[in-house]
């Protein structure tokens, strides 16, 4: 409990303590049928709640020391009635003891969660260099579900002799039972990254890697498994940005105080319904502008709403904000005006990329 202990804000943790005071004013203050000794027995339950064992230990010892001496104040120490009253403060501190040890153990168990949760992130979605190339990199990612610390969003970015190429993507599903697919999906990107001629070409190897790992599976998973994605790539000179998308909110491109949506020209399926259109739309292809940055989200970010159920919009919400100084500050400000619009009420991954070109 001593770790856990610290997550309560101050003003909590005297709480106890105020309701001991509450309980012994109580108890001298009104007449002699009303007592406070329900209040001191309340203090030292909440006690374990709030407070390390050992602060618990001596609140408890402080409540039944102030219980003996109201009782004795009274007149009613060794009779039913204040016995009674003793044997209930300390049995409650008794109570407050073993739930400070069980929220200890369980802070333990939490935390250990969290480390592998937090292991198996960087294993399966590590952070890419702040440089690649031409490109300046940063990135962020908030799973729905706090605690796995990973679900389903995905993000790559590969040096390649085509270019550098940028991965973002969405599976379905959320939490842990999406981390499968994440993983085909980058090692996928990762590996046919290097030998694609085009951004066609590698899409379909990735499409081909998710339809034959979904054969693997059962349930929703095998008959309606996709996975939304977008695939960018600058040319060496970072000049030329060419775009595919499968079925994924538009990236946003950044320049001085304007925002605009790179929206596709012809609107495709996610990855793994391809079988539902016979043609796939071609890579769109956009002249930059010098010192731009490009920004790519997940739905987390665009489906965000606001208490009146307004969708949230980054080129609404953005521009102005420019110019910024690097991709960094630019996830910054995009993450914070993200929480600001929904107040804090996400209920979908976000993952977010940002690369700057120079």
């Amino acid at each position: 409990m001593d770790r856990l202990s610290g997550r309560w804000p101050v003003p909590v943790r005297f709480v106890p303590l105020a309701v001991v005071l509450i309980g012994i004013c109580f108890d001298l203050l009104t007449p002699v049928d009303y007592h406070g000794g329900p209040l001191l027995a309340v203090a030292c339950v909440a006690a374990g709640a709030t407070l390390s064992f050992r602060s618990t230990l001596l609140l408890s010892a402080a409540a039944l020391a102030a219980m003996i001496g109201l009782t004795m104040r009274h007149g009613s120490f060794g009779h039913v009635l204040g016995a009674a009253e003793i044997a209930n403060v300390f049995l409650a501190g008794l109570i407050g003891l073993g739930v400070n040890r069980l929220i200890a153990r369980y802070g333990r168990s939490l935390a250990t969660v969290r480390t592998v949760a937090e292991a198996a992130q960087r294993a399966i979605l590590p952070t890419p260099p702040e440089r690649m190339g031409p490109v300046d990199i940063a990135v962020t990612y908030r799973a729905a579900q706090s605690e796995a610390r990973i679900g389903g969003d995905v993000y790559a970015v590969e040096d390649t002799p085509f270019g550098t190429r940028l991965l973002i993507g969405d599976v379905r599903g959320k939490g842990l039972g999406a981390v499968g697919a994440v993983s085909v999906l980058l090692g996928a990107f990762r590996e046919a990254a290097e030998w694609a001629a085009d951004l066609p070409e590698l899409a379909e190897r990735l499409e081909h890697s998710l339809i034959r790992e979904g054969i693997r599976r059962s349930g929703e998973d095998q008959t309606e498994g996709f996975t939304t994605a977008l695939l960018a790539e600058f040319s060496a000179d970072c000049r030329t940005l060419r775009l595919l998308n499968r079925g994924h909110p538009a990236p946003y491109l950044l320049v001085g105080g304007t925002v605009l949506a790179l929206n596709a020209a012809e609107p495709d399926l996610p990855l793994g319904m391809g079988a539902l259109n016979g043609s796939r739309s071609a890579p769109d292809t956009h002249l930059l502008p010098p010192g731009g940055t490009l920004l790519l989200v997940t739905d987390g970010v665009t489906e965000a709403r606001d208490k009146a159920g307004v969708f949230y919009d980054p080129v609404v919400r953005l521009a102005g904000r420019g110019p910024f100084q690097g991709p960094r500050e630019v996830i910054d400000a995009l993450v914070c005006d993200v929480e600001e619009w929904s107040g804090g009420r996400g209920t979908d991954d976000m993952a977010v990329l940002a690369v700057t070109y120079h």
